[in-house]
């Protein structure tokens, strides 16, 4: 027997076919390593990128609008009502004065309906630090990508009979609903327009409803899915809604309050 007959034989082909698993073992690693990478990025981006440059955004146009409302003054026969939903001037607005009486005011709107996508006003939540503009519309490139709130169109404006309704982001572009559970009754929410600043105080929280329930932004809002939650008589509310639970879409959370004061500019 030949001293070599033990010798294992390496064929070229096999060599060959050894090199291709390698290639494709360590091409298949190196594109689960970029997919990860490309997550990664995605996730920074979303969370992170997109939350930066929509408060960046939202701050710079609180400023602006605060700038544009300093330049200009408004007396008593500067700023004109603009007409309710029923076409007819606002109402007034009946606030309980320190004799008990409850005396009319004059309900100071912004003097001509805002653009699609306009900034016109500002919201201030003190309990979550909040101060963001308000623009017309909920388009999601034009206003909530912005990191702004967005007003629903066809709901009443600040100071009106009605509802003035509100949506934003929960999560991402600046997310400024974010921290909207932890609001509790009593809590004031504040609108400013160039000629007035509007109080409301929460009286409700609608913790979970379905994204079709379009009852919470009715002029007298009520929830069609839960319908003990909301109201039975008209009145001036707002309606704060978002998103829930986090980073889904897949539920709708509302806040209300009621007009409590308002103050001319």
């Amino acid at each position: 027997m030949p001293a070599w007959s033990g010798v294992r034989v390496v064929r070229h082909s096999d060599r060959r076919r050894r090199a291709r698993r390698r290639r494709v073992l360590w091409g298949g690693a190196e594109a689960l390593v970029t997919v990860g990478v490309l997550l990664m990025l995605l996730v920074v981006h979303q969370l992170w990128w997109t939350n930066r440059e929509a408060r960046r955004g939202a701050e710079r146009q609180v400023e602006a609008l605060e700038r544009e409302w300093g330049q200009q003054g408004y007396g008593d026969g500067g700023a004109a009502p603009s007409p309710s939903a029923s076409g007819s001037p606002t109402a007034r607005v009946a606030t309980p004065d320190p004799s008990g009486s409850r005396a009319p005011q004059r309900s100071y709107v912004p003097v001509s309906l805002p653009r699609q996508s306009q900034a016109y006003a500002v919201l201030t939540i003190p309990r979550l630090g909040l101060r963001v503009p308000v623009a017309e519309g909920v388009s999601k490139a034009d206003v909530l990508n912005k990191g702004y709130v967005g007003h629903y169109r066809g709901t009443q404006q600040p100071g009106q009979a009605g509802n003035f309704a509100l949506a934003g982001h929960r999560n991402t572009h600046g997310e400024p609903f974010r921290y909207l559970p932890r609001l509790r009754r009593g809590d004031a929410i504040e609108v400013e327009t160039r000629t007035a600043t509007y109080t409301y105080d929460v009286d409700q929280i609608l913790p979970q409803t379905s994204a079709l329930d379009s009852g919470v932004v009715r002029p007298v809002p009520r929830s069609l899915v839960r319908p003990s939650y909301g109201y039975d008589q008209p009145g001036s509310y707002i309606t704060l809604t978002t998103c829930t639970p986090e980073f889904t879409s897949r539920y709708r959370m509302a806040v209300w309050g009621k007009l409590v004061s308002m103050r001319p500019r």
